[in-house]
């Protein structure tokens, strides 16, 4: 895609995405803003593609934004584009991306994707490092990765969708601890806040793991499940329940959940269609 993000796909339609910049610790310039994108945005329209893993490469998952965007806010002052031109380059307040702008949709992207999206952590997730990580399905962190809501530090607010991901997952006033403080935790607290799905000592090995093990479930349901859980955050229960009906009606007696229950009576992997 660029050089700031290697893919590797498997046969069985796992997708492996590994941040690239692994000099500056996968540091976000506006180079890895604009891949990031256009990664989550080719993946979601991609039939193929069963599950999907994000690591870094080098000692970190991602540092956050880099120095050199830090530095070009100090000299450009208040209100100016510090990420330079293309996707990354809009105004804030522009919606550029559905309900986010460029800047959000580096970790909203992973929600559009409609399969599975695994998050392996390792080394450091700062601010928006960490804010890429939550828009992910799934996080499996190191224990001792370092994690922070940073942007306090340079007197800011997260602002990459931070504030509806971080939502989902802790209580207010852990949210609220951490945003304030900026400061630094472990991969062990992650998980007893709700940051983390799980801890492990290979991270992207256990990720990879499960990658491929959704990827032998049918897709069809998969997809079903994802846009289910997406829309159980905004829906209310009667609208929530009938988006259960409308969804288990379609997948039952279709050729991959026949697929699916044939598989199982015969005791053998099943041989799934890519969905339409």
């Amino acid at each position: 895609m660029t050089d700031r993000i290697e893919w590797t796909r498997h046969a069985d339609g796992v997708v492996e995405l590994q941040l690239a910049r692994a000099d500056k610790m996968n540091a976000l310039d506006p180079a890895m803003f604009d891949a990031l994108i256009e990664a989550g945005e080719a993946l979601r329209d991609d039939k193929a593609v069963r599950a999907v893993v994000i690591s870094g490469r080098g000692k970190a998952f991602c540092a956050g934004l880099d120095m050199a965007s830090f530095e070009r806010m100090q000299q450009q002052g208040a209100g100016s584009d510090v990420l330079g031109g293309g996707a990354a380059g809009a105004d804030l307040v522009v919606r550029t991306h559905g309900i986010s702008n460029a800047a959000q949709q580096v970790a909203m992207v992973w929600r559009e994707v409609p399969v599975p999206v695994i998050a392996a952590v390792h080394g450091v997730a700062f601010g928006g490092g960490l804010q890429v990580a939550l828009g992910a399905d799934i996080r499996i962190v190191a224990p001792d990765t370092k994690l922070s809501v940073m942007e306090i530090k340079w007197g800011l607010v997260p602002d990459m969708a931070g504030m509806v991901l971080m939502r989902e997952l802790a209580r207010s006033d852990v949210v609220r601890e951490l945003t304030f403080t900026g400061r630094i935790f472990s991969g062990e607290e992650a998980l007893s806040i709700g940051f983390a799905t799980r801890v492990a000592a290979d991270p992207l090995a256990e990720a990879l793991q499960m990658a491929h093990e959704i990827a032998l479930k049918s897709p069809d349901a998969i997809r079903a499940g994802k846009r289910l859980l997406n829309a159980s955050l905004s829906l209310g229960a009667a609208e929530l329940l009938m988006a259960e009906s409308v969804e288990q009606k379609a997948l039952i007696g279709s050729p991959n959940q026949a697929e699916a229950v044939k598989a199982n009576i015969e005791r053998r992997a099943p041989r799934f269609s890519a969905p339409a």
